[in-house]
């Protein structure tokens, strides 16, 4: 029994003998105002393909009434001598814009999902739809199950053009990352303790020149918000795991720390979650983490010529006798003092040891932090954004444009000066939740209170509650874990220069 399973990605000729020779072909399709059918293969290839199997693709869309809208999908058996294709899938392609032609991958991938058949994609032609389209074709198909009574999970083999070789070999690189990243999130929490992900970690920096630090115990005693939240669950405890991308020649190149929430499980502690269902997804609040981990780890493949060091803030939020109190006073990394006042506003606190460590010794050039941090943000921006906080313009938009191409979709938030005031505390030099005056802005106001451990580093804060998690199997997300974060953060530090 395996607890997912990993489609193929490979490159064939755009001749109808390659189409053929797959068991299924997908043919993308957009109607325009006036009614008229087009496809997003060349012509000639078409008409061939038609004679192959004789039949008429406008005809055969005229009787589904299709409307072309992205991922609608009509199955046609066809038959041809000394050929194992026995479908096609005309799949809508919507205006052919990339997210329609992401759409469409998506829903494929769901078609196939579980099979062990071979599906030849024509939807996308230019490398950058052929990249989008890799990508959600493998996570369209994402699985995992822990039934014992399931037999091992299938995968299909896509192809695609072999047109742009290297697009294909990134697809399959990014996707992989991002259902590695799934895969931990899906975990179950009785599993996915803190030293299990820095198992983890260790497990995929091996044959790499990734190189991986983890620290327990009493080696975390100037870690006061790691320490405050994970010695609730003290068996095994907290876990500050580093993991390092900096190859030989790598001295000079930019530096890029991420900092992921790593909370393995979150029952909101003393400040205990209500109403009690809403515990259930939170095997999921190591989103963050599982996201970094992933780009990280996906380093020694893509070849970017910028240093990458990951910290996954671990711990459990647990209710317990050594679990931290409301009116807590705890000193962070690098020696500020923060008052406690809900102990399920955790996330911040892990942050900010991260922040401030990176801060303090690591001198990145960019400092970027990822969290499913407040419920806030999502009442914001729903679920299909990010919300992202920092005070650089153009690097706000570099982001928000990355997300629009790789799918993860991020929107600039403001940092509201006049809301500040909200983190004094009468007893340490800062309070953690910001709630008083009531300024509706929690999301904000968390945002805020990270900047506070950040110096005059370049900082983006990415709060992800709303997409790191799926109600549902919509688009090109699976039930669940996401996987959010993966795709924006690996292009954007293969953008840098």
């Amino acid at each position: 029994m395996s607890a997912s399973a990993v489609p193929k990605l490979k490159g064939q000729p755009l001749t109808v003998e390659a189409v053929t020779s797959a068991h299924s072909i997908a043919v993308g399709f957009s109607k325009n105002k006036e009614g008229m059918f087009s496809f997003s293969a060349n012509l000639s290839l078409i008409s061939k393909i038609e004679k192959y199997f004789g039949l008429n693709l406008v005809d055969e869309l005229g009787f589904f009434s299709a409307t072309g809208k992205a991922g609608e999908i009509f199955e046609i058996p066809v038959s041809a001598q000394d050929s194992q294709c026995d479908r096609i899938f005309l799949v809508g392609v919507g205006s052919h814009s990339l997210l329609d032609v992401r759409l469409a991958g998506a829903a494929l991938g769901r078609k196939l999902r579980g099979k062990e058949n071979s599906l030849y994609s024509l939807v996308a032609q230019t490398g950058t739809e052929i990249l989008a389209h890799g990508v959600s074709l493998i996570l369209g198909n994402y699985q995992w199950t822990k039934k014992t009574s399931t037999p091992k999970l299938k995968a299909p083999d896509y192809f695609l053009s072999n047109s742009h070789p290297e697009q294909l070999v990134r697809a399959q690189v990014v996707a992989h990352a991002v259902l590695r990243a799934r895969d931990m999130i899906h975990t179950p929490a009785n599993i996915k303790t803190p030293a299990w992900m820095a198992q983890q970690a260790k497990s995929f920096a091996r044959n790499t020149d990734l190189i991986v630090s983890v620290l327990s115990g009493k080696a975390l005693s100037e870690f006061g918000g790691l320490q405050a939240v994970g010695n609730s669950s003290p068996n095994p405890g907290p876990r500050f795991i580093q993991v390092s991308y900096a190859p030989r020649g790598s001295k000079n190149w930019p530096h890029v720390v991420l900092v992921g929430k790593g909370i393995t499980f979150d029952t909101g502690g003393i400040s205990l979650k209500r109403p009690y269902d809403t515990m259930i997804g939170m095997k999921s609040d190591m989103s963050g983490a599982a996201a970094i981990l992933s780009v990280v780890s996906a380093m020694p493949l893509t070849k970017p010529k910028v240093k990458v060091t990951a910290l996954l803030m671990c711990a459990e939020n647990a209710l317990s006798g050594t679990a931290q109190r409301p009116s807590d006073v705890i000193t962070h990394y690098g020696g500020t003092t923060v008052e406690v006042i809900n102990t399920d506003a955790e996330g911040r606190l892990v942050l900010a040891d991260g922040l401030a460590y990176a801060n303090l010794n690591l001198d990145p050039d960019y400092l970027v932090d990822i969290a499913t941090l407040t419920g806030a943000a999502t009442l914001g921006l729903g679920r299909q954004y990010g919300a992202m906080y920092t005070r650089n313009d153009v690097l706000a938009k570099k982001l928000h444009d990355i997300g629009e191409t790789s799918g993860d979709r991020v929107w600039h938030m403001p940092l509201i000066d006049d809301y500040s005031i909200a983190l004094e505390s009468s007893v340490a030099d800062f309070n953690h939740t910001a709630d008083k005056p009531k300024f509706s802005a929690g999301s904000v106001t968390a945002a805020l209170f990270l900047e506070k451990f950040v110096g005059n580093r370049n900082w983006v804060h990415l709060d992800i509650a709303g997409p790191a998690r799926s109600e549902a199997d919509a688009g090109e997300n699976p039930k669940g874990g996401t996987g959010f974060g993966v795709r924006l953060l690996i292009d954007w530090i293969s953008s840098i220069k």
